[in-house]
């Protein structure tokens, strides 16, 4: 059997890519150098405005914008005939071919979105900023990746722990010998020094990432929103004493944190158990207070949507912190359906016990300028308690640097893991997670750079994403 090539059949695209490549850059490099030249041929107007043609800065920006869709378009050529190819369109015919369901799922997404985007406030503005949607592409082809590989078991060709004969170090494309090629016969992009498929642990790791990251941002936030929104709003004693405690936190060293916490001696004492059942329990606090809030001038709807939310997120916290290994068993074994992996919990812990300082601060200082608003004074008038004004005046005003702190705070705490993987800590070394995966790949890279350059890629890609979509949501949010 023969190793797959970069492009197979797919070769004849590859001068009209380069020759777009070339010409892109020299096209960019060109409208640097002509913003240096001063513009001429500008017409004054008798009302003193000024118009001018587009000149050699604007021609130059033109093409270098044209010659960047050149670029894309062969590059979606590749994607497509690779996906009609599969394998004899070479390695990127294949991998184009074991990403159709995302293809799919990208592709009605962006048609429902685009579809109906002014009726989807925010995120159907999102659509109108070429920088956003770029991001949001980026980030939800990762998204689709892990739903489609964690849940419905497709996209990756062999199991991420799966090790086969002759195929330590193999360069990408190299093709499997004998039974162990039955399922799919090639490595496409090559084998680690265990021999397991790269492209496999770069698809399956994925899974980690996307479960990880946007949930312990989610209760970073929930921590920061329910302490920063009365430190902001009260200030006096309660500010001081938290901002004092925020700042204790930032002040100590994130890799020292981990490093403690992962230690078999700290893990034993139950440590981090222990930090799980008090960060874990300030989603149910905010629920409860938000419902209360809202609902406490009609009793009979307070009395049912509370007993819903928190006995259903009461269970739920339950069975996360609850684990018949550790020193916290709060449920028994019949009432306690799963657990969160040693490794695993530690790592969310630390990356929600750092973070919710960050965010604390952030809605501190939103709700200490928004509390001075025309329409904050208007709820105290019309009586309103302290924390319907934080919750439903003050805190749908934040919305707007909140949703792109929460971005920005995803791709930290995705770089967070990474480095985390990276050092070898709190997940297991055969964990397929980006981070021990670049580290696998890193001893030798001089001469094997593959295993460390795919899940180096998917990562920069990810953050990249969530970088662009924040950028496209700031700049959306500032038009409201």
């Amino acid at each position: 059997m023969e190793p797959l090539t970069w492009t197979g059949n797919l070769s004849f695209l590859n001068l009209p890519l380069q020759t777009a490549a070339i010409l892109f850059f020299i096209l960019a490099l060109l409208q640097i150098l002509a913003g240096f030249v001063p513009q001429r041929g500008s017409t004054i107007y008798h009302d003193s405005t000024v118009a001018g043609g587009p000149g050699l800065h604007g021609w130059s920006a033109r093409l270098t914008l044209w010659s960047f869709y050149l670029v894309l378009l062969i590059c979606a050529a590749f994607l497509v005939l690779g996906m009609l190819m599969g394998t004899s369109g070479g390695i990127i015919g294949a991998v184009s071919r074991q990403f159709v369901p995302v293809w799919v799922a990208l592709a009605i997404t962006f048609f429902l979105s685009l579809r109906y985007r002014r009726r989807l406030g925010l995120y159907g503005k999102l659509f109108d900023s070429t920088i956003g949607m770029v991001g949001f592409g980026l980030v939800m082809f990762w998204v689709f990746t892990a739903i489609f590989a964690g849940v419905f078991d497709m996209i990756y060709t062999h199991a991420p722990l799966e090790q086969a004969s002759g195929m330590k170090n193999k360069l990408p494309g190299t093709p499997m010998n004998g039974a162990e090629a039955e399922d799919f016969q090639w490595y496409l992009f090559g084998g680690d020094n265990l021999a397991r498929d790269v492209f496999s642990r770069m698809v399956v790791g994925s899974v980690t990432v996307i479960l990880i990251a946007p949930l312990a941002t989610i209760f970073a936030f929930m921590v920061g929103i329910t302490l920063g929104l009365p430190a902001g709003y009260y200030g006096g004693r309660l500010d001081t004493v938290l901002s004092f405690s925020a700042n204790l936190i930032l002040a100590f060293p994130v890799i020292l944190l981990f490093y403690l916490l992962v230690t078999p001696e700290i893990r034993e004492s139950g440590l981090p158990n222990y930090m799980a059942v008090v960060l874990f329990v300030f989603p149910l606090i905010f629920l409860g207070v938000l419902i209360n809030s809202r609902f406490h001038t009609q009793p009979q709807k307070n009395t049912l949507f509370l007993v819903l939310a928190l006995g259903i997120g009461g269970w739920l916290y339950l069975t996360l912190v609850s684990d018949q290994s550790s020193v916290i068993r709060l449920l028994p074994s019949s009432l306690d359906f799963f657990n969160i992996p040693g490794g695993i919990l530690v790592v969310f812990v630390s990356v929600v016990f750092v973070n919710s300082p960050t965010v604390f601060r952030i809605v501190r200082g939103l709700a200490m300028d928004i509390k001075t608003r025309d329409y904050v004074a208007a709820a105290q008038t019309r009586g309103e308690g302290p924390w319907y004004i934080m919750l439903w005046e003050i805190l749908p005003n934040a919305r707007g640097p909140l949703i792109v702190d929460f971005c920005l705070r995803i791709g930290y705490t995705t770089i967070l893991l990474g480095t985390l993987g990276f050092f070898g800590l709190g997940l297991p070394p055969e964990s397929p997670d980006w981070g021990t995966t670049i580290n696998d790949g890193r001893k030798l890279l001089s001469i094997f750079p593959h295993p460390a350059l795919a899940p180096a890629l998917a990562l920069l890609s990810l953050v990249l994403g969530l970088n662009l979509l924040a950028d496209g949501l700031r700049e959306e949010s500032l038009k409201d």
